[in-house]
């Protein structure tokens, strides 16, 4: 307007508009809309793209004055966006009338997480106090691993003894026949001194065990049974038993995630402290050697007889078996018919939350 020598009243004139409009659009009080830009641009020969571009520069320097700047909505977005704090509600971990009772949540969260103020919650990028896991550790597979510690610190079980976990193992090698005999491996566990924990795991964790300890004599092992199989029981639980027994865990958390296909392998390409749990709980559920000759005498056809007569052989579940040779030929939509459920026998005898039941600690 100033390099045309032009008055409000004259761009008023030429856009058939009143004068208090333009005074208003002038004055930054009338938005340019992208209809307006157009016809600025037919009069001023201007690309509207110009005039919209200002316009946005002008709200977003406006809003920077007008806006308050509050820190804890970043970290309420790490918070409520990284954690599932609907389902914490439900299982009892937090107490809380709901999700949208954010204060509430928060000063629960700061109990669960064992910390004095938000800020110090590991999960954010900011904070301190990080746990130390082998493997990165998503926000969900921590929360699910310290219900686990919550619900183990609060036990008490026999005096820990290395001699008494390698017997232990020996006991549950008797239990691989039938399904229902895994509800004796709780107290097994107990009576060398492992603190077992079974914690349902959070939709979004995908975890499978972890081993850590609490002090040098106070091993735990939390497992979710996120796979109602018998042969994923005792590997997994295995698995975290060589843990245990090689001391892992002790300065890094152990949280094993997804414990099936390529990360249940024995290949150079899985790290040394997972790989020999892999090949010792592969060994405990079929001794390899034994496995390796089957499948060289049997495959590509695996019959019904087969199976149930190397079972009735090596004296285990038919399950254990049908597992293996899922992983080895990475069909895992086949021999399903040989898997035998397990929580039904693990839940009753085990300290356990989850499935409708909250462990009565920290409430």
């Amino acid at each position: 307007m100033a390099e045309r020598g032009w008055t409000q009243q004259v761009l008023a004139i030429i856009l058939g508009t009143d004068q208090p409009g333009i005074a208003n659009l002038v004055a930054g009080k009338k938005t340019v809309t992208a209809g307006l830009a157009i016809i600025l641009e037919e009069i001023f020969g201007v690309p509207a793209d110009d005039f919209l571009a200002l316009q946005r520069q002008y709200d977003l320097a406006k809003a920077k004055i007008e806006v308050i700047p509050d820190p804890r909505r970043a970290t309420r977005a790490h918070l409520f966006g990284g954690l599932p704090i609907g389902e914490m509600i439900e299982r009892g971990w937090i107490t809380a009338e709901s999700v949208r009772d954010t204060d509430r949540v928060e000063a629960e969260l700061t109990r669960f997480f064992e910390v004095s103020s938000l800020d110090e919650i590991e999960i954010l990028p900011h904070a301190t106090k990080k746990t130390d896991t082998f493997s990165p550790a998503t926000p969900a597979q921590l929360a699910w691993f310290y219900r686990v510690r919550e619900i183990a610190s609060e036990m008490l079980v026999a005096r820990y003894s290395p001699a008494g976990v390698r017997s232990a193992i020996a006991k549950l090698h008797n239990l691989l026949g039938a399904p229902e005999e895994a509800r004796k491996a709780p107290r097994i566990l107990a009576e060398c001194g492992i603190r077992y924990v079974v914690v349902e795991s959070l939709s979004k964790a995908k975890v499978d065990g972890v081993c850590f300890w609490l002090n040098d004599l106070s091993p735990v092992i939390g497992m979710s049974l996120r796979f109602d199989r018998n042969d994923n029981y005792w590997f997994v639980l295995r698995h975290e038993l060589e843990h245990v027994l090689r001391r892992h865990g002790r300065t890094a958390i152990m949280l094993d995630a997804e414990l099936e296909g390529p990360r249940a392998g024995t290949g150079q390409e899985i790290a040394g402290e997972e790989r020999v749990a892999n090949e010792a709980a592969a060994e405990f559920c079929v001794p390899q050697k034994s496995m390796d000759s089957f499948i060289a005498r049997k495959a590509p056809f695996f019959d019904e007889r087969d199976f149930l007569g190397m079972a009735a052989t090596l004296s285990i579940h038919p399950g254990l078996i049908a597992g293996q040779l899922q992983h080895r030929t990475g069909r895992y939509d086949r021999f399903r018919q040989h898997l035998a459920s397990i929580r039904f026998a693990v839940l009753p005898t085990a300290m356990h939350d989850g499935w409708g039941d909250i462990a009565p600690v920290g409430i």
